[in-house]
């Protein structure tokens, strides 16, 4: 039937990392885009919170500062945010993504981005979600020839999302189904850019201050 969509999927956004590259959380460290400065994650929760009427962003269990942090910088959307603690954090990504999944294991689908990447357009992470309702199995934003984040990951795939553990989160799945893969093209790099140490933020800023 023209125009049937799936079950709306689910955005999951990790942010159970030790930021160990980083020195201290850097999640909380200061970044400047548009003339506002917000907490990392906060700027990058808002690209997601202009798409999705919820996100489940995976944290370790002590992420009362994060959370704290977050509700400073929006009050207005803190009924919208609903931290999934992960127990098992320091066993790597795959152990964030599995628990987000286990969180919403329900929904029709997952749209998977990194806390780390404050640039991330909106158009891009609808973009994604939008795949996804029209039935792709797979999806990931491309610019030029490198794939970006957020991951789109049809329900199909449950079973193997719960079962994942260790470092590598999603990469072994989108290897082996290359071919089930929809990219979605993109010139902005944002869907590249993450923040692991202190300067990759200062360039980062940087960039932010000179950006028309």
């Amino acid at each position: 039937m023209i125009g049937l969509r799936l079950p709306d999927p689910a955005a999951i956004l990790l942010a159970a990392g030790r930021a160990r590259r980083f020195g201290s959380d850097k999640l909380l460290a200061p970044v400047r885009r548009a003339g506002i400065e917000h907490p990392l994650l906060v700027h990058g929760l808002l690209n997601w919170l202009n798409v999705f009427d919820r996100v489940h962003v995976v944290v370790r269990p002590d992420h009362e500062s994060l959370l704290q942090a977050v509700a400073d910088a929006l009050p207005q959307h803190v009924h919208a945010i609903d931290w999934v603690d992960c127990a098992e954090a320091d066993r790597g990504m795959g152990a964030s993504l599995s628990a987000g999944v286990a969180a919403t294991t329900g929904a029709g689908g997952w749209v998977v981005g990194l806390a780390d990447m404050p640039a991330v357009p909106s158009p891009v992470i609808s973009a994604v979600r939008m795949a996804l309702q029209e039935g792709a199995a797979l999806v990931a934003p491309y610019c030029g020839a490198q794939r970006g984040h957020p991951v789109g990951i049809a329900a199909t795939f449950r079973e193997e999302l719960l079962r994942l553990d260790g470092d590598r989160g999603a990469r072994d799945l989108l290897q082996r189904e290359q071919s089930r893969l929809q990219c979605i093209q993109t010139e902005d790099k944002g869907v590249l850019q993450d923040i692991d140490t202190p300067s990759d933020l200062l360039s980062f800023n940087i960039s932010m201050k000179e950006s028309p």
